[in-house]
């Protein structure tokens, strides 16, 4: 093991937490805000847990399982936070939740299946059960999420659309650029995609944050 293995993480959650205590005393506790918290504090969650994951002590499936329940919760929360944002009133949309928790049970089941396959500086790399279809599940709400984004800033160029659309590409493009990797059998970065997309995801909570400390115009 390197002394430095998952020191990014600590980093990366200490500024995310510092993020989240200011927005917890600046930002307007409107819903929107409400949802950023929730973001943040998931994101400084994983980061924190791939960081104890990757000591010498906590490497275990227990711990692993417990970051991939964290951050199962982010792209539904992501999705809501849009629809809020963009006042898109579907009372199915709280489905959007559904495989998270699917996921979050079912893994509970199987926490011996997890396994912790490499650390390093800058990445953790998992073994889990149903991979593929947990990454469908993923990822779906957060292009969903992208998309509706984009299209609305088409009709509606606001200063606030732009901020979250903003944090969104910090997400995207790993996880398309990872997409293009598997379509020419280059498969290496979608076997540590989640570790790397929790690190880009820290251009998103800076985004959030801004997105937050303004959103109390949107509300008077």
């Amino acid at each position: 093991m390197n002394n430095l293995d998952g020191i990014l993480s600590l980093l990366i959650a200490c500024i995310e937490l510092v993020l989240l205590i200011n927005l917890l005393i600046f930002a307007d506790k409107n819903k929107e805000n409400v949802l950023v918290f929730l973001i943040i504090f998931l994101l400084t969650g994983y980061q924190a847990f791939e960081f104890l994951i990757c000591g010498p002590v906590l490497k275990s499936s227990f711990m692993a399982y417990l970051a991939f329940a964290d951050i199962s919760f982010l792209p539904p929360l992501s999705f809501i936070l849009v629809f809020s944002f963009l006042k898109i009133k579907n009372k199915t949309s709280i489905l959007i939740f559904l495989p998270a928790i699917f996921f979050v049970m079912y893994y509970s089941s199987v926490i011996n299946q997890f396994a912790v396959v490499k650390c390093t500086v800058l990445y953790a790399a998992y073994n889990y059960p149903l991979g593929t279809v947990y990454g469908f599940f993923y990822y779906l709400p957060i292009l969903a999420s992208f998309l509706l984004l984009y299209s609305n800033l088409k009709k509606n160029n606001h200063k606030q659309t732009k901020i979250l659309l903003s944090g969104y590409y910090f997400i995207v493009i790993p996880l398309v650029a990872s997409f293009i990797l598997f379509l020419l059998n280059l498969p290496g970065l979608l076997n540590v995609i989640e570790s790397i997309l929790c690190k880009f995801a820290f251009g998103f909570a800076v985004a959030l944050s801004f997105f937050a400390l303004n959103n109390r115009h949107l509300n008077e």
